[in-house]
């Protein structure tokens, strides 16, 4: 039985841990190379060895979204090695500060935007020819439903969703005459790390678990899969399009 991707290549952000790792052991079942990258070395290759349980194979990178020059580089040695990239599931993000917009620092701000915005952007420019050299290339990014409450208190990381939103969307303008697809996500409240920083007094056995949501990220990742634009809603379990305010 052929895996729905099979022979694929898959780079996923922020793999060591929540949905980017549960997200990667799923590729690697569905018989994705995964290109797994994250900043804890260690819990990268916890994360192979629970690859390579699957039956699946894995490239680690150990790497900060931070650092320009990784990005920069990472397009072009993906190209090299595989001459594409089919996958591109941008999940890596921060929460940043809980506090009134205005008391947020500079540096606290720009922190926010560099990992939750700037990378991506730097990413995409650095992996657009290995994408566009795919005969499917599906990009995937991870979003909130914070985007679009803008709750208090919640500013620099609400915004930041938002802001990765608009650079999806305008993407997905840009390439939709191309084999290239784009997608967010939103997951919605889920049982990991940044839910329980953000929600510290909430029982995280009432949530759903990024395992759960994994299955959805492989169709969207999937040559099959036809839509662009749109927005994954997995609390409700479709998709949904943006559309201008009421």
């Amino acid at each position: 039985m052929t895996k729905p991707l099979q022979g694929r290549v898959a780079l996923v952000t922020g793999a060591s841990r929540g949905i980017g790792r549960a997200a990667a052991i799923a590729y690697a079942e569905a018989g994705a190379h995964v290109v797994a990258l994250a900043r804890t070395t260690g819990a990268l290759e916890e994360l192979d060895d629970a690859i390579q349980a699957v039956g699946g194979s894995a490239t680690l990178v150990p790497a900060d979204l931070a650092d320009a020059g990784a990005i920069e580089r990472l397009g072009p040695a993906l190209l090299q090695r595989w001459g594409k990239l089919d996958i591109f599931l941008a999940n890596a993000g921060i929460l940043g500060p809980l506090s009134p917009l205005t008391h947020a620092s500079p540096k606290e701000w720009a922190q926010v935007f560099d990992i939750n915005v700037t990378a991506n952007w730097r990413l995409l420019k650095s992996i657009e020819p290995a994408l566009k050299a795919s005969d499917a290339g599906r990009v995937i990014m991870l979003s909130s439903g914070a985007a679009h409450k803008c709750m208090a208190y919640w500013g620099p990381y609400s915004i930041s969703k938002a802001a990765l939103e608009a650079m999806a969307r305008s993407y997905a303008n840009e390439t939709q005459k191309s084999p290239l697809r784009v997608m967010l996500v939103n997951p919605g409240p889920l049982r990991t790390r940044m839910r329980a920083q953000a929600m510290p007094g909430e029982d995280p056995q009432t949530l759903r678990t990024p395992e759960e949501l994994a299955p959805h990220l492989v169709e969207l990742a999937s040559p099959a899969w036809t839509e662009t634009g749109k927005i994954f809603d997995f609390p409700q379990g479709k998709v949904l399009s943006p559309q201008m305010p009421a």
